[in-house]
């Protein structure tokens, strides 16, 4: 999570899966494009000054301390972070991990500070490119960029669209673009290790159980404790998929609509 933005991290909480064997046209099966404006993906990062151009950055990982000044210095999960001072009004942040860019962020005061919109573009391995912008809410005290930042809105620019497959008979694989990942899961309340995880994946596992003809909840592990949980719930004309993220530690969940394709 720190490495890259807040971006689906579905590493998700929840209960032990139960098996359930799928009927064969199972609801869940297709392609399913997101509707961006009837999507959230709350988020809060927090800035402090600690003196002499040096700031600590927490984007929801922990706290990267560095020096405001455009250079490369070490950041949490072995990348390089810098941040640079464009302007009175504009910061450049960019991750690195080695000599490869992951992502460049602008951030933008508004003219009286209470706002800040970051334009947000993070570079895949494969050369395409994931575009977010988001818009802060100044909370609490600080001035300039020093303050707790809470998303008030946030734009997926980048199509996005999950495929469901079914998985060795009664199980479902989950295939999840912006993650980078597939998730396959059988009902038979076991966790699966994560088999798609770029970087990082060692620790990772899932297990699913389903709560209702139209309901379905996958919960993420990170080192045998739930990081998160997903719920996907169908319509009831099956035309729309709803996914919550609930992140722990988090007190908002990541809504995510889709439309079958």
């Amino acid at each position: 999570m720190y490495v890259l933005k807040r971006i689906l991290v579905v590493l998700l909480p929840v209960c032990l899966a139960t098996s359930v064997a799928w009927p064969p046209d199972n609801p869940f099966v297709g392609e399913w494009k997101l509707l961006p404006a009837e999507s959230r993906m709350p988020d809060e990062m927090k800035v402090q000054s600690n003196g002499d151009n040096t700031y600590a950055f927490d984007f929801g990982g922990g706290e990267e301390t560095i020096v405001v000044d455009g250079s490369d210095q070490p950041g949490l999960g072995g990348t390089l972070l810098s941040v640079k001072a464009e302007a009175p009004d504009t910061w450049i942040v960019k991750r690195k991990k080695g000599s490869r860019l992951l992502l460049n962020a602008t951030w933008t005061l508004s003219s009286d500070e209470s706002t800040l919109t970051d334009y947000y573009r993070e570079f895949e391995s494969d050369g395409s490119t994931q575009s977010l912008d988001y818009v802060y809410q100044r909370t609490g005290g600080g001035s300039g960029f020093v303050a707790d930042w809470q998303s008030i809105k946030e734009t997926i620019n980048s199509p996005f669209v999950l495929e469901v497959k079914v998985f060795q008979g009664n199980g479902l694989s989950i295939v999840d673009p912006l993650a980078r990942r597939t998730k396959n899961l059988k009902f038979d309340g076991k966790d699966y290790p994560a088999n798609e995880v770029p970087d990082a994946g060692r620790g990772i596992s899932s297990s699913i159980r389903r709560v209702g003809e139209r309901t379905l909840v996958i919960t993420n592990k990170y080192q045998g404790k739930v990081s998160s949980t997903e719920e996907f719930a169908l319509s009831t004309d099956l035309k729309t998929l709803t996914m919550t993220v609930h992140i722990v530690g988090r007190d908002k969940p990541d809504v995510l609509t889709f439309e079958r394709t």
